[in-house]
């Protein structure tokens, strides 16, 4: 149960932070948010 509830919360940053991605006019804060969706996704997926 708290696995699911743990997704939910990675998966919910994950979508902000990836709208984020696209709706950044300047290139290095899309790069940044860029370097944060790797490590969300791997969470995501329950990899290490």
């Amino acid at each position: 149960m708290i696995t699911l509830i743990y997704r939910g919360i990675v998966a919910l940053v994950l979508i902000f932070t990836v709208w984020n991605l696209f709706d950044e006019k300047k290139i290095t804060l899309q790069a940044n948010a860029a370097l944060v969706v790797i490590p969300l996704i791997l969470r995501l997926l329950m990899i290490k």
